[in-house]
């Protein structure tokens, strides 16, 4: 029987990185489109979660430990906590619990979805 260390541990949030709608120039965009993709780039529109996502996506093995970002972007842990948090709420990262921390990454095609929605068309 596998022991409790061997289960895989939670990830801290499920993102669908799904665009929220077609690109903003092909058609008219619907309120809950708007408020959708408002949403996320609320989440982009702060320095510190921008350095975050520079950080997470530069990081070895695309991943970093939150007290890595720490000492990297010279905020408190919460803090660092706070903004990781409102990034995985819109799908934009995800964390693993590994023991007593949580190593965090990029969702693959978070950033693409919401680009191509930006996109001209």
């Amino acid at each position: 029987m596998p022991s409790h260390a061997d289960a895989p541990a939670p990830v801290l949030a499920a993102a669908t990185p799904q665009p929220c709608c077609d690109p903003i120039g092909d058609g008219d965009l619907e309120a809950q489109q708007a408020d959708q993709l408002a949403h996320r780039l609320k989440a982009l529109a702060d320095p510190a979660r921008l350095r975050v996502l520079s950080l997470l996506l530069r990081a070895e093995n695309g991943e970093a430990c939150t007290c890595d970002l720490v000492d990297s972007l010279g905020l408190s842990q919460p803090t660092v906590t706070h903004h990781l948090q409102r990034l995985a709420a819109v799908g934009l990262v995800e964390g693993e619990r590994r023991s007593r921390r949580t190593w965090y990454r990029v969702v693959p095609g978070s950033l693409e979805a919401i680009i191509s929605v930006l996109h001209p068309g």
